[in-house]
């Protein structure tokens, strides 16, 4: 636990410390798209969809932000349940254009795309197709596994803003006797990394003088109605599902 602790307080201070430049570019853009009525569409694939999901519907931040995920073949499409239980599937080709397709995805929407390793097919494909629809994308990704891994294109490569979560290589960061690590840092940065850009995101409107539209919990009074008045303004361009 000890060993554990030192090296995430350590990526903690990392990333705080050498990622407030590309943080603050990042909350810059999003918050030009969200005051010209774009969305914040959020997209992970595996455990790197923790990441997007803190982006959405979540008490305190953004509430223009609509998480892309492969459950929306099941919960929006026609696929079945049993077909997106592979965990290689998010290595298939097409899949990303799937997603997109039953998506209200405008032109004023921005992106921000999760994944540690920032190779897997439905993770460039995604990126790939917001840029040629003239989407700005942002990446939350490990600089040293993109490059350990020597995968091209992938989304270090791709962004247009590139956020070092500063996991080490197959993310698992506490060595042990046989070789072997445990303790993987992505999730723990990455949650991080996306709080510190909605709180550039939020600080960026209020210079401009435009009022951030932030959650307010649920569970306190009266928040759950204000919430549903701003959700209507959106639509279908912005779904919690079980977010």
């Amino acid at each position: 636990m000890n060993a554990y602790a030192e090296i995430a307080r350590a990526a903690v201070d990392r990333l705080i410390t050498t990622q407030r430049e590309a943080i603050a570019e990042a909350g810059r853009l999003v918050a030009d798209a969200l005051t010209a009525g774009g969305v914040l569409q959020a997209y992970g694939t595996g455990h790197s969809r923790g990441v997007a999901l803190e982006l959405v519907g979540r008490a305190g931040g953004l509430i223009p932000a609509n998480q892309l995920a492969i459950r929306d073949l099941v919960y929006y499409g026609d696929t079945k349940v049993a077909d997106i239980l592979d965990p290689l599937l998010e290595r298939e080709s097409g899949v990303a254009e799937r997603i997109w397709a039953l998506a209200d995805i405008r032109p004023e929407d921005i992106f921000v795309v999760a994944s540690n390793s920032g190779g897997n097919t439905a993770v460039v494909e995604m990126v790939q197709l917001a840029q040629s629809h003239g989407h700005k994308v942002i990446a939350i990704t490990s600089i040293d596994h993109a490059t350990a891994a020597k995968r091209s294109p992938s989304l270090a490569e791709l962004a247009d803003v590139v956020i070092d979560n500063g996991a080490p290589w197959g993310d698992a960061a506490v060595p042990m006797p046989d070789g072997d690590r445990f303790g993987p840092l992505s999730g723990l940065t990455g949650v991080l990394a996306a709080n510190l850009l909605v709180a550039e995101v939020v600080a960026a409107q209020l210079a401009a003088g435009t009022q951030p539209l932030v959650y307010r919990s649920a569970n306190t009074p009266g928040g759950y109605e204000r919430n549903a008045e701003i959700l209507r303004q959106y639509g279908g361009r912005v779904r919690l599902g079980d977010a």
